[in-house]
């Protein structure tokens, strides 16, 4: 029969779900994946979500083992936020291009160009230049992080140009910014947005922030992933075209089964939140490594930057729920 190979598929994948599942509760382990991950890691999370979920849960887990399914400075910011529990990443190789943009030492010759400057750095950065910044900022939170500096500060971004004009559009505050990117995200084209808003005229346009600025000009919502997520869901409209990478359809489909999700460029694949498999989410469980590890003094610095993101964050929510 012609479906037998895929019935013994998924047969073989849901084996190692339940073997990981089982190791998981074994090692007291906590399971985070990005929203971008392959669908079947993401079946098996603890939680699927963007950077700020993932980093607000990882800083709140009573696990001692911290599995960190998506890219290396994910993990870092785990192990930077719990230095008390073990964090591992399956494939220590998924780095992010974008992060690899800036490093340490050029953020310091910035800040010394720029000695009145705040620095906030995207969560998508290394540990050595969150450890080298004032503040962290998300795609989720980037706008609520720069207005929480006063109005006569000026604010230094990195190293996403993208998000630091969509978040200089937004505000009031004076911004400037490194010159990063997503490939994934910058090379999306208004061209290929029309041609998409032409065959679903009634589809509503989400995109993320990481896209380039004539791109946002035609989005009906700028939205970080769980952002896209939550707002599909409450949405009446049936029809959305996702400008993010492809990996997001997924949980997208799965919360709201009754419409239709359309990617505002099929080619939108991140090929390192592609890595990571469940074979090596099952060897890293089996052998608890590879481990990350974060030098202490980088760690207490990074911390720092991070940890006043959150309370902003942790304050905002606050606010909204006494109104």
């Amino acid at each position: 029969m012609k479906t037998e190979p895929e019935t013994r598929n998924q047969a073989h994948i849901k084996a190692l779900q339940e073997k990981i599942r089982d190791l998981l509760d074994k090692r007291n382990a906590l399971l985070l994946v990005h929203n971008y991950q392959r669908p079947e890691v993401q079946d098996i999370a603890d939680l699927c979500g963007d950077s700020l979920e993932l980093s607000i849960k990882a800083s709140q887990t009573d696990a001692e083992v911290i599995v960190f399914c998506g890219v290396h400075f994910m993990a870092e910011t785990a192990c930077i936020l719990c230095p008390d529990k073990k964090v591992l990443i399956p494939v220590p190789t998924a780095g992010c291009p974008m992060a690899d943009m800036i490093t340490a030492k050029e953020l310091k010759e910035k800040r010394q160009e720029m000695p009145d400057a705040l620095v906030i750095s995207y969560v998508n950065t290394t540990a050595e230049v969150k450890a080298e910044s004032d503040l962290c900022c998300t795609s989720a939170n980037a706008i609520q992080i720069a207005n929480s500096v006063e109005p006569s500060i000026q604010i230094f971004m990195a190293p996403d140009k993208n998000l630091a004009k969509y978040t200089k559009r937004h505000t009031d505050r004076k911004i400037s910014y490194w010159d990063g990117y997503c490939p994934v995200h910058n090379n999306l084209s208004v061209e290929q947005v029309r041609n998409v808003k032409k065959a679903h005229p009634e589809a509503i346009f989400l995109a993320h922030p990481e896209c380039p600025p004539d791109v946002l000009d035609l989005a009906d919502e700028v939205k970080s992933t769980s952002g896209m997520i939550a707002f599909a869901t409450n949405s009446k409209k049936k029809e959305f075209i996702i400008g993010t990478e492809i990996g997001i359809l997924y949980p997208l489909s799965k919360a709201a089964p009754d419409k239709l999700f359309i990617p505002a460029d099929p080619n939108m694949i991140c090929a390192d939140m592609k890595k990571t498999g469940l074979r090596d989410v099952l060897r890293t469980l089996e052998n608890m490594k590879p481990q990350v590890n974060v030098p202490v003094k980088t760690r207490l610095k990074a911390k720092e930057a991070v940890e006043r993101m959150l309370a902003i964050h942790k304050k905002q929510k606050d606010v909204l729920a006494n109104e």
